[in-house]
């Protein structure tokens, strides 16, 4: 029965990461910026980080939807 959901949540965890890891890339990319003020430099990377935690909830989310049985999002519509 997990191998049957391995398959559904493997496109989501996938996108999910690659997501996650674009968005902490990008904070790392702003902390080394020089010559940006603080306050604007602190606000481009914690506006990164704050997305890439959304998207981890997301992902979990998404993970107890399919192992709870509700594999497609458009039936509840």
């Amino acid at each position: 029965m997990r191998v049957k959901h391995w398959k559904k949540m493997a496109a989501p965890i996938v996108i999910a990461s690659i997501i996650i890891v674009y968005y902490i890339g990008m904070a790392a990319v702003f902390m080394a910026v020089p010559g940006i003020p603080t306050a604007i430099k602190i606000l481009m990377i914690v506006v990164p980080l704050i997305l890439a935690a959304v998207m981890l909830g997301v992902l979990i989310s998404r993970i107890k939807e399919i192992q709870g049985g509700e594999e497609d999002d458009l039936s509840q519509y």
